[in-house]
């Protein structure tokens, strides 16, 4: 059963998004020279990929804490990482920002094509001169006035305890003055562990987005105690 259910939810993914692609091109093409940030295209990013959670009925998702979110103001988004079902439940805020994702999502067909119109960011992990072009992207993308999203451990976790968060966000928004929006999953891990895109049955996903961290109440401090200070933060709200 979890297989069928696999193979259905993954036929439907191929398909909608030859049509969400074509959707999506258009409205690049319409509204890029008015829309420098991308907002409009990134919104139906949004739609795009919570359509996929909206129709699987064994994922329910709760999100709290939305109210935290100043629509208006540039972050460092940043979050635990579980599984690859992560970003598809963070698009489900419906919140301006721009992905620091790793190179190799750019190249799946459509849905990496979609990150390259979206002007997403992208990073090679282990590579110095990808990681220094990285940051310089993500200073661009801020002074914007999009916020940037990062998972500081740099990849998904396979038992759901934090690893050590990288320095790069808390740089960045130190570098820029900007707020950090913590935010907390639980649940994705179980929906859709690592290595693997089989069904594993009904889950609860939560997603809960903490106060966010003002620029003054931290630029003083360290990027790398500021990232172990984050790193502790969420985790009192990870579910081991």
């Amino acid at each position: 059963m979890g297989r069928f259910i696999s193979i259905i939810f993954l036929t439907f993914v191929a398909i909608t998004s030859i049509v969400l692609f074509l959707i999506a091109v258009l409205i690049k093409v319409f509204t890029f020279v008015f829309d420098k940030r991308l907002a409009a295209l990134h919104q139906f990013t949004c739609f795009w990929a919570s359509l996929y959670t909206w129709i699987m009925p064994f994922w329910p998702i709760k999100i709290t804490g939305k109210e935290n979110i100043h629509k208006n103001k540039t972050y460092v988004i940043i979050s635990n990482h579980q599984s690859q079902l992560d970003i598809l439940v963070m698009f489900r805020l419906f919140v301006h920002y721009k992905w620091v994702s790793k190179v190799e999502i750019f190249k799946v067909p459509l849905i990496g094509w979609n990150m390259s119109l979206n002007r997403y960011i992208k990073l090679k992990r282990g590579d110095k001169s990808s990681i220094e072009k990285m940051m310089q992207d993500c200073n661009r993308t801020l002074k914007e006035g999009s916020s940037i999203f990062m998972f500081p451990e740099g990849t998904r976790s396979e038992t759901g305890y934090l690893r050590p968060f990288k320095v790069g966000a808390f740089t960045l928004a130190k570098e820029n003055k900007v707020s950090i929006l913590p935010i907390v999953v639980n649940g994705t891990k179980e929906a859709l562990p690592k290595y693997t895109m089989k069904y594993q049955g009904r889950y609860h996903i939560n997603l809960k987005v903490l106060p966010e961290i003002p620029y003054e109440s931290f630029k003083d401090t360290p990027a790398e105690e500021l990232a172990e200070q984050m790193r502790q933060l969420i985790d009192k709200y990870v579910a081991h």
